[in-house]
């Protein structure tokens, strides 16, 4: 079983930027890619941000250029920058663990990020 808990959400205005944090704790050996969600209002959840074993990541067209995924392994922490932070980027941002082939998966409780025009 993995933990996982955000921080770093709130309120920002258009333009600026925020760190949002995900700890985790528990059989976390096994997990190899751990990535960020958002589920704006009225919207399916979708994966924004996602870093891999040998940190390699990937990002959703809409936030590429704007935000960065990050892991500090010793510390069991993953990271996303966000910056020039649109409107159409508040949601709920949740932190995701994955191990073996995908089938185990392990979610946070989500952070509310919100931006203002």
């Amino acid at each position: 079983q993995v933990h996982l808990v955000e921080s770093g959400g709130g309120l920002v205005q258009a333009g600026g930027s925020l760190r949002l944090s995900c700890a985790a704790s528990g059989n976390i050996a096994g997990v190899h890619t751990m990535g960020w969600y958002c589920q704006a209002p009225g919207e399916e959840r979708e994966l924004i941000a996602a870093i891999h074993t040998g940190g390699n990541t990937n990002y959703a067209d809409s936030v590429k250029g704007r935000f960065t995924v990050s892991r500090d392994i010793a510390k069991n922490l993953m990271y996303l920058q966000m910056s020039r932070l649109k409107p159409e980027d508040t949601g709920v941002y949740t932190c995701a663990a994955f191990a073996g082939d995908y089938e185990y998966n392990y979610w946070g409780q989500g952070t509310q990020v919100t931006v203002s025009s």
